[in-house]
């Protein structure tokens, strides 16, 4: 079996170097050219880079800017095998928080059950950056269960770049690592005050309400798999129609998910914690890409772990399979409204996040019973080839 896995990962490794020497990810394109106009005004975000909109932090944009001093190729090629090692990290801590001796051994092997994760290949085909948000708040929440007095730097980091991974600092809070919380909070607030000295234009335009504004981003692509995205292509197509209240959802999901981390975080489980946190910030964004849904992979070790194996091997294959992509989705009535079970599938990673969540909420309040069982990440094994995705930006 283990030679099996390692084969795996071989191909992979390989795929993935060819793929990047010859595709060009459209967001990775959009993160180098926007590493190299950061501190030219207000370009990054008043003018579209390969025809699309800068969308990210100008503290994102500045740590890219040395790719912008690369011939692409070269710079892609860097990202994508960076992104694998983010990967490889990320594999590592969520064993750890899941109570399993770390080998290089058991690494591979959750790496290449990873892979075929249509969040984890869609993550390499558009070049996102997803993977290293991943692996530094895993890093830190593996820090937060030892007691690290680092602890928090990562999660300030990771949401310097994408704001989201932000909810992980509440977490910290309401769990009582205030310490770890004031260092996350600090690490951004220098991120984005150091970042203001070097872009001051840029940051200027961001944090005045680009940072909010998701009119430049297609709200209503299936790819968008938030409770948002959901209401406002069941609403006609039409956002507007849902902006005044959704914030309301947001605030209520919010709090019961942090709830249900909270009670995971005080019985010691922290891969628990990290799991619903990670998939609460999915429904409280407004934008959940599907490529952003790369937390689907603690909650798969989280469910092996706890001996929820069927149900494992039925998200395992969900998020292989990806079905979202398999209804209409060309912004005409056959995918506006509500269409059924058609209209479920067509939001599957959504509804798999609330069954999840109410899975949680109920595991946590059962007594725990000697030690948890470690994962066996062959346990999580499914041999499915990957069904390819539309870029999505």
């Amino acid at each position: 079996m283990k030679m099996f896995f390692r084969v795996l990962l071989a191909v992979e490794i390989a795929a993935l170097a060819v793929w990047s020497l010859v595709w060009d990810s459209l967001d990775f394109r959009i993160y180098r050219l926007g590493g190299g106009v950061v501190t030219e005004g207000t370009r990054l975000y008043t003018e579209k880079l390969a025809e699309h909109w800068y969308t990210n932090t100008p503290f994102f944009a500045l740590i890219c800017s040395p790719l912008s001093e690369l011939p692409l190729t070269a710079a892609r090629v860097a990202w994508q095998f960076a992104s694998l090692a983010a990967l490889a990290w990320a594999c590592a801590g969520i064993l750890e928080l899941a109570g399993r001796p770390v080998s290089r051994n058991t690494v591979a092997v959750l790496v290449a059950i990873a892979m075929p994760l249509a969040p984890v290949y869609h993550t390499f085909f558009q070049g996102q950056v997803n993977l290293f948000l991943l692996a530094f708040v895993v890093a830190d929440m593996k820090a937060v269960a030892r007691g690290g007095k680092a602890a928090g730097i990562g999660i300030g980091i990771a949401a310097a770049v994408k704001l989201t991974p932000g909810i992980f600092i509440v977490l910290l809070l309401v769990t009582g690592r205030v310490r770890a919380a004031c260092v996350a909070a600090g690490t951004f607030a220098a991120a984005v005050a150091g970042t203001w000295l070097v872009a001051p234009d840029a940051s200027r335009v961001y944090w005045s309400g680009t940072f909010r504004d998701t009119s430049r981003v297609g709200v209503t692509y299936i790819s968008n798999q938030s409770p948002f995205g959901m209401l406002s292509r069941m609403l006609g197509g039409h956002p507007e129609r849902v902006e005044s209240w959704y914030p309301l959802i947001s605030v209520a999901v919010a709090v019961a998910g942090l709830a249900i981390a909270a009670a995971w975080a005080r019985r010691g489980d922290w891969l628990g914690a990290t799991a619903v946190t990670g998939t609460t910030g999915l429904l409280v964004s407004p934008i959940s890409w599907a490529h952003h849904w790369v937390w689907v992979l603690p909650v798969l070790v989280l469910l092996v772990r706890n001996g929820r194996r069927v149900p494992a091997v039925c998200v395992y294959v969900l998020f292989v399979l990806s079905p979202l992509w398999w209804t209409p989705h060309d912004s005409t009535s056959r995918e506006w409204g509500f269409h059924g079970p058609t209209t479920l599938v067509a939001n599957c990673y959504l509804v798999s996040a609330f069954v999840f969540l109410a899975y949680a909420a109920v595991e946590v309040r059962r007594p725990r019973v000697g030690s948890v069982t470690p994962v066996r990440p062959v346990e999580l094994a499914i041999d499915k080839t990957p069904v390819p995705e539309a870029s999505c930006q």
